[in-house]
């Protein structure tokens, strides 16, 4: 019995695979999620369907049916109005959610919240009031 093996690897194809095809010169992605990462600021709205994570500043209008993140390095200087809000970040100005919000360790809102259900984790920062009752 020999001690080394030899093995004999296949030849791989030197074509690159297709480009993911795209419509209306829109790029498509297999989940419809968005980062808006640290280092990057907007002053305006920003408007989104499914999901959006900040991690930069926003200063103006947050508008959704769908679910935010405020990442720990976030800075929001406006009104929020989503289906879902967690905030591990900083935001100044009141959160509007259909669903749920969450104040997660680390953050501060100065602002009130309205939503049917309210999570706040002991060691984050509340000034404001909130107002919270169960959809009908």
């Amino acid at each position: 019995m020999n001690m080394f093996s030899t093995r004999r690897t296949e030849p791989q194809p030197s074509t690159p695979p297709p480009a993911p095809a795209q419509s209306n010169g829109a790029p498509t992605s297999a989940k419809s999620g968005g980062l808006l990462s640290r280092g990057v600021s907007i002053k305006g709205t920003v408007k989104f369907r499914d999901e959006l994570l900040i991690d930069g500043e926003v200063e103006g209008t947050i508008d959704s049916t769908g679910s935010l993140t405020v990442g720990e390095h976030a800075s929001i200087k406006g009104e929020i109005r989503s289906k879902s809000v967690k905030v591990r970040g900083t935001v100044e100005g009141d959160i509007f959610a259909t669903e749920r919000c969450e104040l997660q360790a680390g953050c501060t809102l100065q602002g009130d919240i309205e939503a049917p259900r309210l999570v706040v984790d002991e060691n984050a920062t509340f000034l404001g009031s909130a107002k919270v009752t169960p959809k009908s």
